[in-house]
């Protein structure tokens, strides 16, 4: 290995090879093509990162000159925009003595800046395959003289749909290419992408066996639990002794959202990590979990693609997984790099079955989940949660109320005068009352025997609306009524 990619990793704090790099090292830097075969959060980055960097000629060398100036001599694709970041800051951590440069394409942003830094030149391309033959289609990216060919995670993209994008790319390079092919598992479909593109590929398996290659220093717990009581739960676990990060997967985006915005209300550091959130946003939210400015990232399966963050003590899958594979890829989150961690599974009443053959694909021992509330004694057995513990660390904001004296007033802002109290100086017909007096009743007869003007006709409207008799039954018991009726 050249002397400028050792120390840019003992600087890193990287010394000791992981069992895929001791592996594929060997054989990756004489050119072989290779197909690795490893688990998630295994260091495969590296395994082929460089082998790239080390048979590309760096600006510094004499034969440089010799090269098309600022075409990409090397092209790594990634399935997921979060995965192609990654790739490039391990890559670029590698390459920092060695003046080799690195650009990240991906969709979700804008094409300037991308544009200009491939005019300017580059020497590594890392990029998502729609992004990668948009600017091909633009002539801006140029494939030509590609020498090495990295495809990570390559069953992962036969699961999005990327495999005709793949195959377009490979036919953009030179048939003479190092072509490596990394995937956790072999479908067919990779089977027979890896026969047309590769030359005689050396196959390097780090595992026996990918189905149960669940992380070995992964505590793992199933619990069976109510949909409404899990944020809780997770408030809780939250507190729990040696809890530093935690991933939260969730099924759905908005599912994602809730979760995120209800573990905030609750005064934790939490942010969603979902599709149709914003690139910028996404990106901010990784690097804040990064930097440990949030604790808690909630994410979905398909934004959490290729996140590889150090210090995840903990994944909790909110509900649970569709598939045996998804369960492998979520818990792989956490106990990565040798580290150990917990991964906790909420499996609702509805989701018996599906994870029973999770269980049964995995040979695991969690064929029945135990029922788990949040003030479960075995939880906090379980997770090292302080007894007395509750699920939230500052109160709920108080409920805003209006003040009484508003939701009496009327007409704006004129007070209601109150109907027992009112006193009245005229008679509806215009005519003025003597202080102290009460008014003549609507309809009845004033002072010197006059009937006031309209009277007869709002006898006449009365005797209509009685409900008994007619004609002058009706006056009638109008008049017997009782006075509180």
């Amino acid at each position: 290995m050249l002397p400028e990619i050792c120390d840019a990793l003992e600087r890193a704090g990287i010394t000791t090879p992981f069992a895929i790099q001791e592996m594929t090292l060997s054989v990756a830097l004489m050119g072989t093509d290779l197909i690795g075969q490893a688990r998630t959060g295994t260091g495969k980055t590296l395994a082929f990162g460089i082998p790239v960097l080390q048979r590309s000629v760096s600006p510094t060398d004499p034969a440089y000159a010799d090269l098309p100036q600022g075409k990409p001599q090397a092209l790594i694709v990634a399935p997921t925009r979060e995965l192609a970041l990654q790739v490039s800051s391990d890559m670029s951590v590698a390459s920092k003595d060695t003046g080799l440069r690195v650009l990240t394409v991906y969709g979700g942003v804008g094409y300037d800046t991308q544009l200009e830094a491939l005019e300017s030149g580059v020497d590594i391309v890392v990029g998502t395959p729609g992004r990668l033959i948009d600017l091909a289609n633009r002539r801006a990216l140029d494939l030509s003289h590609v020498h090495a060919l990295v495809l990570d995670e390559a069953d992962e993209m036969l699961d999005l749909g990327f495999l005709p994008d793949v195959e377009r790319l490979l036919r953009m390079t030179p048939e003479t290419r190092q072509t490596m092919l990394f995937s956790a598992t072999m479908p067919s479909a990779i089977v027979s992408l890896a026969r047309m593109h590769m030359r005689h590929p050396m196959n390097i398996r780090a595992e026996s066996s990918y189905e149960n290659a669940t992380v070995p220093a992964t505590a793992q717990f199933i619990y069976q639990a109510h949909d409404l009581d899990k944020p809780e739960i997770i408030g809780r676990i939250l507190q729990a002794e040696d809890v530093e990060k935690i991933i939260v997967f969730t099924r759905t985006k908005r599912q994602a959202q809730r979760v995120a915005d209800d573990l905030t209300e609750r005064g934790f550091k939490a942010s969603p990590l979902h599709g149709d959130m914003a690139q910028v946003a996404r990106e901010k939210a990784l690097t804040k979990f990064r930097e440990d400015k949030i604790q808690v990232l909630v994410a979905t399966d398909v934004a959490a693609r290729g996140i590889d963050v150090r210090g995840v003590s903990h994944v909790i899958n909110y509900t649970c997984p569709e598939d045996d594979k998804t369960y492998v890829h979520r818990i792989g989150r956490t106990g990565r790099a040798g580290a150990s961690g917990i991964a906790i599974t909420f499996v609702d009443w509805a989701d018996l079955h599906r994870w029973k053959m999770i269980n049964k694909a995995l040979d695991l021992p969690f064929d029945e989940p135990v029922e788990t509330y949040s003030t479960s004694e075995h939880l906090f057995h379980d997770q090292g949660i302080a007894p007395g513990t509750k699920g939230r660390v500052v109160d709920p904001a108080p409920v805003e109320r209006k003040p009484r004296e508003d939701r009496d007033r009327r007409d704006g802002d004129r007070p209601a005068r109150a109907r027992s109290n009112r006193s009245r100086t005229r008679t509806r017909s215009g005519e003025t009352v003597a202080e102290g007096s009460a008014p003549a009743a609507e309809g009845a007869p004033a002072e010197g025997g006059e009937r006031p003007a309209g009277a007869s006709r709002n006898r006449r409207r009365r005797r209509r609306g009685g409900s008994g008799g007619q004609g002058g039954s009706g006056e009638g018991q109008a008049s017997a009524a009782p006075a509180d009726a």
